[in-house]
């Protein structure tokens, strides 16, 4: 029941976040600030639980490698809605979620097996903590581009339904497998996630806020290290 309450309330901040983009009124200084936390605290919880401990169980060379691999497809991806799909207006923003959502997600299913619950609790925060603001923007960008309100909604609704059978299957299916596979998915996660910080988040957090983004950034940075640390 626990495992089912924190995938849903992870994944169900992809809908809260598009409605708040679509709905909410909120200073563009204060999404700005928001943004740049949660990109602080994903930061350093990609290092702290998926990097460091792929470069424990498997070593520089794998962790190197499925990390510049998940930078790689993300940003490949993230060219192809940008510049040859001229898809913008937000798609950025939910292929961000949605790619590196999936191996993450994958990452937050394992990591409930280990039954730590302050160690989920870093990890399941920090990508709460990124998806409420990211979707908000992303939905609002959608909205200025003129997609409709229901459809911008079904296409949250889809992500977040993705991501939440992403953590289940994580948790269901990953429980016996190697440790080496289990950090090639924890490394391509952390490269896609890095990518997408600095491609879409920050740039987004910048423009919105300003130089205060980075103060943000460096907050939200702090908030994850100390959950990570009564982790543990």
């Amino acid at each position: 029941m626990l495992m089912f309450a924190i995938i849903v309330v992870v994944s169900g901040a992809l809908i809260v976040g598009a409605l708040w983009g679509l709905y909410g009124h909120l200073p563009a200084w204060l999404e700005g600030n928001l943004l740049a936390i949660a990109g602080g605290a994903l930061m350093i919880s990609v290092v702290i639980e998926l990097v460091q401990p792929s470069l424990t169980d498997s070593g520089i060379w794998l962790t190197a490698a499925f990390t510049l691999l998940g930078a790689l497809v993300f940003a490949g991806v993230d060219y192809l809605i940008d510049e040859k799909l001229n898809s913008k207006g937000g798609a950025g923003l939910l292929a961000a979620i949605t790619l590196d959502g999936v191996p993450e997600n994958l990452a937050l299913g394992v990591s409930l097996i280990s039954g730590n619950v302050m160690q989920v609790a870093a990890l399941a925060g920090s990508i709460l903590l990124s998806n409420l603001p990211e979707a908000a923007g992303g939905a609002k960008e959608m909205r200025k581009a003129g997609n409709s309100h229901k459809k911008i909604l079904m296409l949250w609704i889809g992500a977040a339904i993705l991501l939440s059978l992403a953590a289940i299957l994580g948790k269901m299916l990953l429980a016996d497998v190697d440790k080496s596979i289990l950090s090639a998915i924890n490394c391509f996660a952390a490269g896609a996630v890095i990518a997408s910080l600095a491609t879409e988040v920050f740039p987004t957090a910048f423009k919105r806020d300003n130089h205060w983004a980075g103060i943000s950034a460096a907050i939200g940075l702090i908030m994850a290290l100390g959950l990570s640390q009564l982790g543990g």
